[in-house]
């Protein structure tokens, strides 16, 4: 006899689909601005990410490395045209010089879901209060400009440093894709993260302190970790 007890589903979502990202959006922060990438930003770029020196860069990337100039030019404008990912250069604040560029990208509006990848920042950039003020820009401009309710972050799962950067911006590890993908020839293991609409309010509040000129002493050194802001 079937059973009469009703089977448990989601609760109901109302709202309208979530906007899609465009790359005329100029996010601005205290050490950078996030601007659509262009076919300009290549030469600023390629002495910083590309070349022999800088190949290791591109090892979790799926593509590069670029050892000429033609064809990282060839890439950017690629990169620049794409409307899935969407790509931003991230600019300091100081010089105007192009440190880095990052990427809001799997973009589907209909379920509010948007990943943030495609992540190179510069040595000048890594590291820095700059570099987490660009994934603080993108997340509170896909919640709240865009309307997102899922905020993902993947990874290679041999990618240590991405996989500690997740953690500490606040996302939530949610498991391992095993052969999930052949990059470049080689077997890719994909570490999931997420952020839900639900938790960054709480995210958002731990970042602006973190980023706040007073948790960081006259020598640029930070006073609290952000991890300790979520405590």
């Amino acid at each position: 006899m079937a059973s009469s007890t009703p089977n448990p589903i989601g609760p109901a979502v109302t709202g309208n689909p979530a906007h899609r990202p465009s790359r005329d959006t100029q996010l601005a922060g205290r050490h950078i601005t996030l601007v659509g990438l262009s076919t300009e930003h290549a030469d600023g770029l390629y002495p910083h990410i590309a070349r022999r020196e800088n190949a290791h860069l591109w090892d979790y990337m799926s593509d590069g490395p670029y050892s000429e100039l033609s064809d990282f030019r060839a890439n950017i404008a690629a990169k620049a045209a794409s409307t899935d990912p969407v790509f931003y250069a991230i600019l300091s604040s100081t010089s105007g010089s192009v440190i880095g560029f990052a990427s809001l990208m799997r973009i589907e509006t209909a379920h509010r879901c948007v990943e943030v990848g495609n992540i190179m920042y510069t040595a000048a950039l890594q590291r820095t209060a700059a570099a987490t003020e660009a994934m603080y820009l993108l997340a509170r401009h896909a919640f709240e400009d865009l309307g997102f309710r899922r905020y993902e972050w993947k990874c290679n799962a041999l990618n240590a440093p991405s996989r500690r950067a997740a953690l500490r911006l606040g996302f939530v590890f949610e498991g391992v894709f095993r052969k999930h993908m052949l990059v470049k020839g080689r077997n890719r293991d994909t570490a999931w993260y997420s952020m839900i609409d639900d938790e960054w309010p709480d995210a958002k509040k731990a970042m602006e302190a973190w980023l706040d000129p007073g948790n960081f002493d006259e020598e640029g050194r930070q006073r609290r970790r952000l991890e300790e802001f979520r405590q």
